[in-house]
């Protein structure tokens, strides 16, 4: 804070004092960022134009940058990327081999005559070579794509066959729960409908020498990127809002969406969570566990701007047991480790206590997202991981690739809340008359705009579609369909997407609300819960996934129905209650309410392909507890 602030003749008091400034004088705090984030370039003299239109405000209009330059900042032999797969795949990449290998795959590719703006696809586990071929796509103004290779042939066409990459990058085969899982074979069947692939390029994992021939286009890594490093590699300087990435949403109610994000938007964000927010310093190690179908890989990648060693893992996170991240934290000396609310519950569930197992000496934080946490989650982090370890968690989303919310190594944690609304992010509550409230639940908002925001949707080209997502219901604010609660010290409470609030007698009610009971009973594993339509009004229905030798008992729902009346409201105690043995699930462990709550009231779910588990939805169709 004194660094921003001498920057500008002012003292920031706490850190509302310096988010005030952040938002009250934007071009001042994000030209500061620049200097303070030591962004290799040309800034030019204009910070923000438009700044009263959003969309339509444009940062750093005049400047000009190179994302791959500035990630690959150091050269030497200390670890850049250390990768831990299942099957005890893992391997250390230093700095200077990977700034030779996306030097290499960059000159590949120019070779190959891919120009500016094309795209690169990535079919890809969480390794060395993903992030390879991303940097060396960014390195020559080429555009990435990428998602996980547990997505099947219709999900991997919903998203490339919008965005028509050139160059396919996959592998042979991937590890996952033990198994192996081919992925060659779904290649084959995903080309055949996809025609604008000029080259496929396999990178060997599961089998030193896999067979490709009877993949289109096939080409082994090595062969492409050939031995040599160019000696006169120059990186491709390129406008701020160049494309660097697209990202995709989740697609559970139709097609995905394709969300194109600038490099330097990018760049400059995730320089700000991760320096002022995550606290990473040079030489730290930084590890999220994720997939490349996710948006916490790509905010991971830029962690090498900083300066940090990345950890990748990819497999299974209780494989053999729920042991393996933590041994993987211990093995590398990891700084910041991040993962979801999801595995912390599993944890509990567990019965484990990584505290009595395992050192976790270097982890100085840990953060978590993808759903909310619960105030229980967050005793059990302090009790049974560490003691002394900064607890964030975070949320913002694909839509942004970075946080609206996160954390605050500077201010104390509050048991169930995020600590802070990010710095340059004009976050506010409105309530359903549009007026900004504090204390009181309502819509998630940002009111002025940011450098991360979307350059728009592919194949959009009027804006439609982008004006349509984020800035029709607030017109010039965009609404981020968050159910939430900003509290008077300044945190944030998620109680659940806007869309999947219950409403019964017209009462809305966040599902988090309901999770957060719910789910501390000790024979419910996890839950979902929808509202059902019913006698002209709506009603709530509950989903539970019990322990193993566990039963819906009237004594349990008893049980469950007398801690949520008396922890929330008589409002929040679900009118029915059902046991299923799976809950359904994106790829990237969201679950799906809106999916089942279609199920249940007989229409069709749009985009099954976008679910890690579609056949989990048949078991909540024609329910006969529903049907009175």
């Amino acid at each position: 804070m004194r660094l921003l602030g001498s920057m500008h003749g002012v003292e920031f008091a706490d850190y509302a004092a310096l988010h005030a400034f952040s938002i009250e004088r934007p071009a001042d705090f994000w030209r500061a960022m620049w200097t303070f984030g030591d962004i290799r370039g040309h800034m030019g003299e204009r910070v923000v134009v438009d700044l009263d239109r959003m969309p339509g405000a444009r940062f750093f209009p005049d400047a000009q940058l190179n994302f791959t330059e500035n990630v690959l900042r150091l050269r030497d032999d200390t670890p850049a990327l250390i990768f831990n797969g299942e099957g005890q795949r893992r391997r250390t990449v230093s700095h200077a081999q990977l700034f030779s290998q996306v030097c290499r795959f960059a000159a590949a590719l120019r070779r190959a005559g891919i120009q500016p703006g094309d795209r690169i696809a990535g079919y890809m586990p969480n390794m060395p070579e993903t992030i390879v071929a991303a940097l060396g796509a960014a390195a020559i103004g080429a555009v990435w794509t990428s998602c996980s290779p547990d997505f099947g042939v219709q999900g991997v066409l919903d998203r490339f066959g919008q965005t028509a990459p050139r160059v396919l990058v996959t592998v042979d085969a991937y590890f996952y729960g033990g198994k192996t899982h081919p992925v060659l074979p779904r290649v084959a069947e995903v080309l055949k409908s996809l025609p604008s692939v000029e080259r496929t390029i396999i990178v060997p994992y599961v089998s030193a020498a896999p067979a490709i021939e009877s993949t289109p286009h096939g080409l082994m890594w090595d062969e492409f990127i050939g031995e040599d490093t160019p000696n006169d590699f120059e990186f491709t300087p390129l406008p701020f809002n160049h494309p660097l990435y697209i990202l995709y949403s989740s697609g559970t109610t139709g097609v995905p969406k394709c969300i194109v994000h600038g490099a330097g938007g990018t760049l400059i964000q995730h320089l700000k969570e991760h320096q002022l927010h995550s606290d990473i310093q040079p030489r730290d190690r930084v590890f999220y566990f994720t997939t490349c179908g996710w948006m916490m890989w790509n905010w991971l990648v830029t962690a090498l701007a900083s300066e940090a060693t990345l950890l990748l893992y990819d497999g299974a996170p209780f494989h053999p047991d729920g042991n393996a991240l933590f041994d993987f934290a211990d093995d590398t000396g990891m700084t910041l480790f991040g993962t979801s609310a999801k595995f912390i519950d599993s944890l509990t569930k567990a019965g484990l206590s990584p505290i009595d197992s395992h050192r976790l000496e270097s982890v100085r934080t840990l953060t978590s997202t993808g759903s909310p946490l619960a105030p229980e989650s967050f005793e059990f982090v302090y009790r049974h991981i560490k003691h002394d370890v900064h607890l964030a968690s975070i949320s913002g989303g694909t839509d942004i690739v970075g946080c609206f919310v996160l954390g605050n190594p500077i201010g104390p944690v509050w048991k169930g809340e995020i600590q802070a609304r990010g710095l340059g992010m004009a976050v506010e509550v409105f309530d359903e008359q549009g007026r900004s409230v504090v204390g009181q639940k309502g819509e998630l908002v940002c009111t002025k705009p940011f450098p991360s925001m979307p350059l728009g949707f592919w194949n959009d080209p009027n804006g439609s579609k982008y004006h349509a997502a984020y800035f029709e219901k607030y017109p010039g604010v965009w609404h981020h369909g968050d159910y939430v609660e900003l509290t008077p010290r300044g945190g944030v409470i998620i109680y659940g997407r806007s869309d999947a609030v219950l409403n019964p007698g017209g009462v809305r009610i966040g599902t988090a609300e309901i999770y957060r009971q719910v789910e501390q009973i000790e024979d419910i594993v996890e839950s979902l819960v929808i509202a059902q339509q019913w006698e002209h009004d709506e009603r709530i229905v509950l989903f539970v996934r019990l322990r193993d030798g566990a039963a819906l008992t009237p004594e349990l729902e008893g049980r469950i129905r007398s801690r949520i009346r008396t922890n929330t409201t008589p409002r929040h105690v679900p009118a029915r209650i059902a046991a299923v043995t799976e809950i359904p699930r994106t790829r990237s462990g969201k679950i799906v309410e809106l999916a089942v709550r279609d199920v249940v009231h007989g229409r069709e779910v749009k985009n099954r392909e976008a679910l890690a588990n579609p056949d989990a939805l048949e078991q909540f169709r024609n329910r006969v507890e529903l049907r009175s």
